[in-house]
């Protein structure tokens, strides 16, 4: 991906996450789904640290976006998952 792109791509997940993850508390299904993620996330990221999970999302978001992924519903498997690394980052540096 070319910078200014990746830029964007980021700048795109950074919102998606920060949504997500604060309507969380407001959605018990939503936080459901997300733990459901975090177990498939956890066997996939042989470290949970911020970078490994960013290694990680950067993959996810990419390779979605490459599919024609664009989020526009907020229970999508997509939506979820990004929620859901930027979520355990979260956790990570609380830890």
């Amino acid at each position: 991906m070319n910078g200014d792109l990746s830029e964007e791509l980021g700048l795109l997940v950074r919102d998606i996450g920060d949504a997500g993850v604060a309507e969380m508390s407001f959605s018990p299904a939503l936080a459901a789904a997300v733990d459901q993620h975090a177990a498939a996330v956890r066997d996939l990221v042989e470290t949970l640290d911020e970078d490994a999970l960013m290694r990680y999302l950067r993959g996810f978001a990419e390779d979605a976006f490459r599919k024609g992924w664009w989020p526009g519903d907020t229970r999508d498997w997509e939506f979820v998952r990004i929620v859901t690394v930027c979520w355990m980052m979260r956790q990570s540096t609380v830890s």
